[in-house]
This record gives structure tokens, C-alpha cells and sequence, in this order.
């Protein structure tokens, strides 16, 4: 695994920092990182062991609300936001709705949106394919970057843009058993567990994410190189600004 304090530690004072929202283990951070941003991220959960970067314990909302009160939003240059999806996500209320999964989550996509609107700084919220209110301006996939994985991401672009990439067509299959039949392909099923889904490492390989080895990280993150092209458009966009 990479040893994350070499990459914590390279940070240079002339890179824009960007704040990483619900960051989980750190797959768009680092995608970021690499797009040229020093990135800080915040999560409910204690990810200090796997986040690659600098880190914050607490409620991601709440910091954002008192770094917009307090002013200390302007040292930031964008906002990255992955919020829990789990209330409207495509696997939870389309796959699982008749079990009773997917109706006690809180939506945190609209309390999000409006707090970033109010920064006043350009960003970016994620979520997967699914009924989330979030706007497509841009969808990737993993064929796009000749990964092992689909896993299809929309995100919405608040104060800045980019033009749309196409979609490619897909290969093939993703590998696992569906419906009582296997089936064989180029890319592993990243979530679950059971039915053909993907062990940790082949998850770790397919989507470019070597710094955490914890199954449930995985399962979350999206691919660094989503962000790392999404990063290389913002960090663009955010100079021409400057130079403006």
C-alpha cells in the first residue's frame, strides 16, 4: 500500500486548496491531489488512518457553515461534495426497496447544494446513477479511463463548466452472477458482497486505489481518475479567473 505519510506530505504553498466534503477514504481527493489542488477533508467519520491527505473530524455541514460565517471559506479555492446517497441511490431504493432498505436515510444533497451556493466558490457535488436531485451535468465511467470498474458517477457543477465527454461503449459484462446466471467480463462488481463481487484487491487495481484495503472504503470511493479530470477542468477554470 502507499505509504500515506510521503503523500501527506507533499504539499507545496503554491497549489489552491480545495475542500473535500463527506470525503470518505479519499478517492477523489487523491484525483484532486493529483489535478494540482492541495485537498482537506471532512468527515463524520474518523478517517485519519486511510485518508491520504490533511484531515477533519466532525460534521461536514456544520464546518462549512462556520467557515462561510466566520470568512475562512476564502481560503479555498472549490468545494468538492459526495454526500450520503443512500436515500434515493439506484441500489438502495430500486434493488432493495422491497426488502425496506432505503427510506430512513436523510437526503443531504439539497442542505449541501445550498451551503455551497452560499461559499461563493465553484463546486462539485457526486452521487451515483439513481433518483438523488442531482443535476448530470457531467457523467463519467470507468471505461472512459480503461478501468476495471463501470461504476457510473454524475456530477453536478455549481459556478463553472465544462464541455460534456462521451460516453463509450462498454466492452462487455460486468463479471458475477445475476439472476442465477454468471457471467463473465472486463470489469469486477465494486459493492457487495457474495454473487461474483469483487475481493479488495481486485477492487483496489480496477479502480486505482492503493492507499486503503477496508472492503466498505472501497465500495464508497469513486475512481481517482473521475477527479483527477474533473480537477484538471476546475483548476483551469480557477485561473483564468485569477488572471481575469
Amino acid at each position: 500500500m502507499t505509504h500515506i505519510a510521503h503523500i501527506r506530505r507533499d504539499h507545496t504553498a503554491d497549489r489552491p486548496l480545495l475542500l473535500d466534503l463527506f470525503c470518505c477514504a479519499g478517492g477523489a481527493a487523491m484525483g484532486y491531489h493529483r489535478a494540482g489542488f492541495t485537498v482537506v477533508g471532512f468527515d463524520v467519520i474518523d478517517r485519519s488512518d486511510h485518508y491520504p491527505f490533511a484531515f477533519r473530524q466532525g460534521d461536514a455541514l456544520t464546518f462549512l457553515a462556520e467557515l462561510i460565517a466566520s470568512g475562512e471559506i476564502r481560503r479555498y479555492t472549490a468545494i468538492h461534495a459526495s454526500p450520503p446517497c443512500q436515500k434515493r441511490c439506484a441500489l438502495t431504493v430500486g434493488t432493495n426497496q422491497s426488502r425496506g432498505w432505503g427510506g430512513q436515510h436523510v437526503d443531504l444533497v439539497a442542505p449541501t447544494r445550498e451551503l455551497l451556493v452560499a461559499s461563493g466558490l465553484p463546486y462539485v457535488i457526486e452521487q451515483p446513477d439513481g433518483k438523488a436531485d442531482v443535476r448530470k451535468d457531467i457523467t463519467l465511467c470507468g471505461e472512459m479511463f480503461s478501468l476495471g470498474v463501470l461504476r457510473h458517477r454524475n456530477f453536478e457543477l455549481g459556478g463553472w463548466s465544462t464541455a460534456k465527454p462521451k460516453h463509450v461503449r462498454h466492452r462487455g459484462y460486468v463479471r458475477g452472477w445475476r439472476h442465477g446466471e454468471y457471467r463473465d467480463g472486463p470489469y469486477v462488481a465494486a459493492y457487495g458482497k457474495g454473487g461474483g463481487k469483487a475481493s479488495v484487491s481486485e477492487m483496489q487495481q480496477a479502480m486505482g486505489i492503493d492507499w486503503t484495503d477496508v472492503h466498505e472504503e472501497l465500495t464508497e470511493a469513486i475512481p481517482p481518475a473521475y477527479s483527477e479530470w474533473l480537477g484538471t477542468r476546475l483548476l483551469t477554470h480557477a485561473r483564468m479567473e485569477v488572471a481575469a
